[in-house]
């Protein structure tokens, strides 16, 4: 998938600036704490992308604009950037909104990735090296979730294919949250806890089979398209590998999202961790309210942008 042209970056020395002298430290919500990084010649970093249909809203622009400066801290540290960002250009909520509009899905989610394309390049954010879309994605999410079942870490549901949180001692380490936290919001975040036939209501979709009117692409387990949680961990591992320095997201992603991410390929590699550091943007509020799809008061950059306004973000 095409990215986004990428702004020039002046160097510190180019700029009059004095060299940065200290390593960058983020807070990484696996141990709850701010922590140097330490990325070797190159530092590598995974942001998950967009779910094209409600592009690009501020809290989007908040979250990348974040990890574009950690980006440019690390350029000015003097290191390489590997930067992959995925873009989930087909899942539930896509689906929705196209058969709500009578828009095909794809047209609907190319014209909000070109959208997304035009903001980030308004607002200046280096683009990643790779961006990856689903939909291209999906012989690494079949391939990694061969590895799975080979490790007896995947399971049939009536026809889809599940993921046994079980089978990862770790689970948890990422969010930090008890069964407790996670079942409600598992629940509000995509997942299906009260779903039948699963063998603990956290287990997680990998590969759901192909519902009446719904694309669906070929596999071994029958003719479907990927869980959400899959998706990342399959592009992430195959163009970063393992242990790379940052998987960053708005806060919202830490669970279910990287934490079932972070299973997935540390069972399918037998290796740990994905990730050497979760790092999570806040959400962005209106008005005394977190800004979000479900109360309706998404403020959008194209928008802004038509209107001449001069975009201030606080991180």
């Amino acid at each position: 998938m095409r990215s986004w042209p990428a702004s020039e970056v002046p160097s510190l020395h180019d700029a009059g600036l004095p060299a940065a002298d200290r390593p960058l430290a983020l807070h990484d919500t696996g141990t709850g704490a701010a922590r140097p990084t330490a990325p070797g010649e190159t530092a590598r970093m995974y942001v998950c992308g967009i779910t094209p249909y409600d592009a690009t809203h501020l809290g989007h622009a908040n979250t990348y604009l974040a990890f574009d400066l950690v980006n440019r801290v690390w350029r000015d540290l003097g290191h390489g950037v590997h930067y992959v960002q995925n873009a989930t250009d087909v899942d539930d909520p896509l689906l929705e909104r196209a058969q709500q509009t009578g828009e095909d899905w794809r047209a609907l989610a190319d014209r909000e990735i070109q959208l997304f394309r035009e903001d980030m390049t308004a607002l200046r954010i280096l683009p990643p090296d790779r961006y990856i879309g689903a939909v291209e994605a999906i012989p690494l999410v079949v391939e990694m979730i061969e590895k799975l079942r080979g490790r007896d870490a995947a399971y049939p549901v009536d026809g889809d294919v599940y993921f046994p949180v079980a089978a990862d001692p770790s689970f948890g380490a990422v969010s930090r949250l008890d069964r407790d936290e996670m079942t409600p919001l598992f629940a509000e975040r995509g997942g299906d806890p009260l779903r039948a036939g699963k063998r603990d209501a956290l287990d997680p979709l990998l590969w759901m089979a192909r519902r009446p009117g719904e694309p669906g692409w070929d596999s071994p387990f029958g003719e479907g398209r990927p869980g959400w949680h899959v998706e990342c961990s399959a592009i992430s591992v195959e163009y970063l590998g393992m242990a790379f320095d940052v998987e960053g997201g708005g806060s919202d992603l830490a669970f279910p999202h990287h934490e079932m991410s972070a299973s997935h390929a540390q069972v399918a590699t037998g290796e740990r961790p994905h990730a050497r550091a979760y790092v999570h943007a806040g959400m962005v509020g209106l008005d005394g309210e977190k800004m979000s799809k479900s109360r309706g008061n998404l403020v959008f950059v194209s928008k802004l942008r038509e209107a001449g306004a001069r975009l201030l973000l606080h991180t």
